[in-house]
C-alpha cells in the first residue's frame, strides 16, 4: 500500500499535467466569454482566483450579456516541470506560449491538496523566455520542490511576501535586485504620490497563508524559482476644491460607497522571483514577472 502523504512520488504524470492545463484553458475561456466566474471556479485558486473572479465580476456588471471582446486564450508548446515530493499539496509548473501577451511565456502553477480534488491554477505570470531558468531534474526528468522554510536560499520562500511588502513600503533592505517590479515600481509610486490637487498613499501587505502559500522549485544552479502573492492598497485623496480622476467602468463596478473625496483600491498581486542559493555571487532576489488585479474599492 502506498501512503501518498509519506511516499516520495511525482506530483503528476506529464499526461495528467497536460490534461489539467487543457481543462483550465477550456474553463477559463468559458468564464471569460460569459463573464461568469462560476464556470472556472473549480480550476483556479489563491491569487489567480482572486484576480480572475474580480475581473469577471466587473465584466458582468458592465456587460450582463457576456464579453463582447472575447478572444479565446490559446496555449501551445507547453512544457511541464513536475516535482517529485512527499505529502500535499502536490503541484507543478506549466510553461506555455500564448496568443496573448506578446512573446512572453505563460507560467502557470497548478496545485491540489488531495487526490479527490481537481487541479487548480494558483499562480499566473508572464515571463520573457530568456528569463526562465533551467530547473534541476533527476535522471528520470522529475524536478525538486524547495520547502517554504528552506534556509539554503538568499531569502526564505515563506518570508518572501512579507519581505517584499516591507521593501515596497520603505525601500530598505538588501534582498531584491533592481528592476521593473522593485526599484522602478517604487520610483513610479513616489512620483505619483503628490500631484496638483491629489495625494496618493500606498500600503503593502504580505499574503501567504492557505491558498496563497508560496511555492518554490529548485533551479539547476542551486537557487529556486519562487511563486508568491501580496496585497496592496492604493488610496487617492482629492484636496479641497479638487476632484478625483475619472475612474474606469471596471473600477466603478467593484466600488462600494460614494466617491466624494477619496477612493481606496485593494489589489491582489502574484509574482515569480529567482531566489539565488545563499552565498551565490550577486545573491539578490530578482522579480521576473508580476500580474495584479483590482479586487475591490471603497469610495468616501
Amino acid at each position: 500500500m502506498v501512503h501518498g502523504e509519506r511516499e516520495v512520488l511525482p506530483s503528476a504524470t506529464k499526461a495528467e499535467a497536460a490534461e489539467a492545463l487543457r481543462q483550465f484553458t477550456t474553463a477559463y475561456n468559458k468564464a471569460d466569454e460569459e463573464y461568469d466566474s462560476s464556470l472556472d471556479s473549480d480550476h483556479v485558486t489563491g491569487a489567480l482566483s482572486a484576480i480572475d473572479a474580480a475581473r469577471l465580476k466587473a465584466g458582468a456588471k458592465n456587460n450582463p450579456g457576456g464579453n463582447p471582446n472575447h478572444t479565446p486564450l490559446e496555449l501551445s508548446d507547453a512544457k511541464f516541470t513536475i516535482p517529485k515530493k512527499a505529502g500535499w499539496p502536490r503541484w507543478f509548473v506549466a510553461d506555455a506560449a500564448g496568443n496573448k501577451g506578446g512573446s512572453a511565456r505563460w507560467l502557470l502553477v497548478f496545485t491540489r491538496s488531495s487526490l479527490n480534488e481537481p487541479w487548480e491554477a494558483a499562480y499566473l505570470t508572464l515571463v520573457a523566455p530568456d528569463k526562465i531558468p533551467e530547473f534541476k531534474q533527476d535522471k528520470d526528468g522529475w524536478a525538486e520542490s524547495v520547502p517554504a522554510n528552506s534556509t539554503e536560499l538568499s531569502a526564505t520562500p515563506r518570508d518572501l511576501s512579507k519581505t517584499y511588502a516591507a521593501y515596497l513600503q520603505s525601500g530598505d533592505g538588501d534582498v531584491f535586485a533592481e528592476g521593473a517590479q522593485t526599484s522602478v515600481w517604487r520610483a513610479d509610486r513616489k512620483k505619483n504620490a503628490k500631484k496638483p490637487g491629489l495625494a496618493t498613499q500606498y500600503i503593502d501587505e504580505p499574503l501567504s497563508g492557505g491558498d496563497y502559500a508560496p511555492l518554490a522549485m529548485r533551479t539547476k544552479d542551486g537557487g529556486a524559482l519562487v511563486f508568491f502573492a501580496s496585497r496592496h492598497f492604493v488610496k487617492q485623496t482629492a484636496y479641497p476644491g479638487s476632484s478625483l480622476p475619472t475612474q474606469s467602468s471596471d473600477v466603478l463596478a467593484l466600488t462600494t460607497g460614494e466617491i466624494k473625496q477619496s477612493l481606496t483600491m485593494e489589489i491582489v498581486s502574484n509574482q515569480v522571483a529567482l531566489d539565488p542559493a545563499k552565498g551565490a555571487s550577486g545573491g539578490k532576489v530578482s522579480v521576473l514577472g508580476r500580474i495584479e488585479g483590482l479586487t475591490s474599492a471603497q469610495g468616501s
